[in-house]
């Protein structure tokens, strides 16, 4: 069994039912999710051994999200108690013309006011395939920044693969230090990282070449050149039509060749939120399986994150049946006896 630890805050959400407005509300279904855990938690439906590390406030509702995660095949060994509160956003689901909506109450929870010596990075990534994080998490506070620091120079020591996603949430930096300042650093010590051309601007000040008429491998090759841990670059291309109707295909450079996948039709969004972690845990689950197939781990992977938005909350709640039926091109949805 494979083993992925990822690193990240896990905030109660708060939706109204179906597709209700927040005005129309008389209650709200509780789920729980982060972007972090919602990798964590994808791939724990494919038989990885997964673990997130977080830290929530010890009380009634610190504890009810970590039964609630363990019922989903989550190690919470690693989830630390402290601090006064739980992280809140709210989600009302858009459909046709109107789209979703997300607010969020996050900043200054228990994770945000975590110390950052408290974590045994060697004793928690010993054995581990992968450590995973998001942009999101240096971006709470600067002990979350140092502490994520901390797990890249560990996991980069124990030969444990690295990966990211670089959206970094720039109106959530507002601790004192800029993006600029940290997410290169964390990067420079990452095997993978998801990344489009406007973070690779903002963040690394990286653009396309003129002459290049891929601008994205334009970017991806310069990167690659400025970071040279990273093998392997990934993105995705949404195309939304309506909030119940989007297209999406990923694609993916290894430094010598441009990969991409065919275009998903996705008709009738329940949920699309956590598509983007469904897409980057199918990608660390295909290459690890699929004998390092970077085209059969982004068919995986782009087939993960359409199914995802057939499932109501953040997460990927999908079997490799489902999503290797998907990418082989059977989309009908017949029914299975």
């Amino acid at each position: 069994m494979k083993k992925i630890v990822t690193f990240g805050q896990i905030m109660m959400r708060l939706s109204p039912p179906a597709f209700a407005r927040f005005s129309q509300a008389h209650r709200f279904d509780i789920t729980y999710a982060g972007g972090e855990a919602n990798v964590a938690i994808a791939t724990a439906q494919w038989d990885v051994q997964a673990v997130h590390v977080t830290r929530f406030p010890n009380n009634d509702i610190g504890k009810a999200a970590i039964m609630y995660l363990r019922k989903y095949g989550l190690d919470t060994s690693e989830i630390q108690l402290g601090g006064d509160r739980m992280g809140i956003y709210f989600v009302e689901n858009g459909a046709n013309a109107r789209a979703s909506q997300v607010i969020y109450d996050r900043l200054n929870d228990s994770f945000c006011t975590l110390e950052a010596d408290s974590f045994d990075w060697e004793r928690i990534l010993t054995g581990a395939d992968w450590f995973h994080f998001t942009g999101i998490t240096p971006a709470l506070s600067e002990s979350a920044a140092q502490a994520c620091l901390e797990a890249v120079q560990t996991a980069r020591k124990l030969g444990v693969k690295i990966s990211a996603d670089v959206n970094y949430r720039k109106g959530l930096w507002n601790w004192g230090k800029t993006p600029q300042d940290i997410m290169p650093e964390l990067v420079s010590y990452c095997d993978l990282i998801v990344c489009g051309n406007s973070n690779a601007d903002d963040l690394f000040g990286i653009k396309p070449l003129p002459e290049d008429k891929n601008k994205w491998v334009s970017t991806s090759k310069q990167i690659m050149e400025k970071y040279p841990n990273i093998k392997l670059i990934l993105d995705t291309k949404r195309d939304s039509i309506s909030a119940s109707h989007n297209q999406l295909k990923g694609k993916a450079w290894n430094g010598e060749k441009f990969y991409k996948t065919t275009t998903y039709d996705i008709h009738h969004i329940v949920d699309r939120i956590g598509s983007g972690d469904a897409f980057i845990a199918g990608f660390l689950y295909g290459y690890d399986y699929f004998d390092q197939s970077v085209q059969h781990a982004l068919e995986f992977a782009t087939s993960a994150a359409a199914l995802k938005h057939t499932v109501e909350g953040d997460f990927n709640l999908v079997s490799i049946d489902e999503v290797e039926r998907l990418s082989s091109g059977d989309s009908s949805g017949k029914l299975s006896r």
